[in-house]
C-alpha cells in the first residue's frame, strides 16, 4: 500500500487547486458558484455568457487558482442557480447585474478583476460603472461594448425584436436560438478543429435550457439585450476615465461578436494587452491554455 501511495502522490508534487461548488443565498435566490484558490489572494470574478453558465470556466479555474481566488457565479435562470418564474423575477440585464452585485457583497469581495464574455460584458460593465474602485483589471473575451460589434447579420432578427417588442412573430423568430442546433453552433462555428470541443459543453447547456419555461426566460433576455447599446457611451466613458488595465483575448472567428467589437477598445484604453485568437465564440474550449497563459502574465503585472 505504501508503494502504491508513493506512486499516486510523488514526493514534492504540488496538489492541483481544488474547485469548490457552493451556493449562497442572495435575497430569495440560491446563487450557485465555483470557487478555488487562497482566500487572501487577489480575486478574479468570472462572468459567463449565453447559453452557458460557470461551467464554461471549469478548465480555466484550476489554471489560475494557485495564485488567485477565482470565483464564477451562475446568474438566475442559468446553470445551478435558482430559476424563478418570469412573473416572480424580471429577467433583465439590470436585474442580473443587481443580483451579481449583491452576490459580491455577500462574499465581501471588495476588489476584483473581471473576466467578461458575451452576457458577462453587460453584467460586468454595469458593476464597473457603479463601483469603479472595486475593479482591478478586466479580461475581455468576446464581450462587447461598442456599436461596431453588433453591426452584423447575426443581430438583425434580434434588433428587429428590439424595434417591435410586443410582436409575437419577432419573438418567435428567435426561439430557435434556444434549441440544440443553435447551442452546438455557438461552440463549433469558426473553430478550425471542432474535435477539440467536448460535446459535454453544449449537452450540459442544452439540458438546462430545456427546463420548462427557460426558453421564454432567454427570449426575455434577448429583448433586454437592447438595453445595452444605449449604455455603451457610459461604459466607454468609464474605460477612458478610470483606465483599468485590460486584456483582450478575443476569438476572431466569432460570428456573434466578431473582431470588429474588439478593435474600438484601442481608442479608449492606455494599458491594453490585445490578442485576436484563432478561435470562435467559446474560445476557452479550444484555446484554454493560451488564454490562461495570457491571463497569468497579464494578472501577474497588474494584480499585487
Amino acid at each position: 500500500m505504501t508503494g502504491l501511495a508513493v506512486t499516486l502522490s510523488p514526493v514534492g508534487a504540488a496538489e492541483p487547486p481544488k474547485t469548490h461548488h457552493k451556493t449562497v443565498k442572495v435575497g430569495d435566490l440560491d446563487i450557485f458558484y465555483r470557487e478555488a484558490g487562497p482566500k487572501d489572494a487577489p480575486v478574479v470574478l468570472l462572468l459567463h455568457g449565453f447559453p452557458t453558465s460557470s461551467q464554461m470556466f471549469r478548465h480555466l479555474i484550476p489554471r489560475l487558482a494557485d495564485k488567485y481566488r477565482v470565483i464564477a457565479p451562475d446568474y438566475p435562470g442559468f446553470g445551478h442557480s435558482s430559476m424563478p418564474a418570469r412573473d416572480k423575477f424580471a429577467y433583465t440585464f439590470d436585474h442580473l447585474a443587481e443580483v451579481v452585485e449583491q452576490f459580491t457583497d455577500k462574499l465581501e469581495l471588495k476588489k476584483y478583476a473581471l473576466y467578461v464574455q458575451d452576457y458577462g460584458a453587460p453584467v460586468g460593465y454595469r458593476l464597473a460603472v457603479k463601483h469603479p474602485e472595486r475593479v482591478t483589471a478586466i479580461v475581455v473575451q468576446n464581450g462587447n461594448a461598442y456599436d461596431e460589434g453588433l453591426d452584423n447579420d447575426f443581430w438583425k432578427p434580434i434588433k428587429a425584436y428590439w424595434k417591435e417588442p410586443t410582436s409575437k412573430d419577432k419573438r418567435e423568430a428567435l426561439r430557435g436560438f434556444t434549441k440544440l442546433a443553435a447551442t452546438k453552433w455557438q461552440y463549433t462555428h469558426g473553430v478550425k478543429n471542432p474535435e477539440l470541443i467536448s460535446p459535454d459543453a453544449w449537452t450540459t447547456d442544452q439540458y438546462l435550457l430545456d427546463r420548462k419555461g427557460n426558453d421564454d426566460i432567454q427570449l426575455d433576455l434577448f429583448l433586454s439585450y437592447g438595453s445595452n447599446p444605449p449604455l455603451y457611451p457610459q461604459w466607454q466613458e468609464y474605460l477612458r476615465t478610470h483606465q483599468p488595465p485590460v486584456l483582450i483575448a478575443w476569438g476572431k472567428h466569432d460570428q456573434i461578436f466578431p473582431a470588429a467589437g474588439a478593435e474600438p477598445y484601442k481608442k479608449d484604453l492606455k494599458t491594453l494587452d490585445y490578442h485576436l485568437l484563432d478561435a470562435g465564440h467559446f474560445a476557452l474550449e479550444t484555446n484554454g491554455d493560451e488564454i490562461a497563459g495570457l491571463m497569468r502574465e497579464f494578472l501577474g503585472k497588474h494584480l499585487k
